[in-house]
């Protein structure tokens, strides 16, 4: 992973963590989250890879 994408992965996390979407129960939208535009582009790659600590529910929320 390079650095650009650890740091994104990280912000992203932190702010799941923030707003407790911890499980499928408290799963939320990015908008809930309060990603930027930038993270947003990122939440897609995260959700759908192999390092699998974020994950998207049908709905489209997400997290960890």
């Amino acid at each position: 992973m390079s650095g650009i994408q650890f740091k994104m992965r990280q912000r992203i996390i932190r702010k799941f963590e923030k707003v407790g979407a911890v499980s499928e129960e408290t799963a939320v939208t990015f908008s809930e989250a309060k990603l930027d535009v930038q993270e947003q582009c990122w939440l897609d790659y995260f959700a759908g890879s192999f390092l699998g600590s974020i994950k998207k529910t049908k709905d489209h929320k997400y997290y960890l």
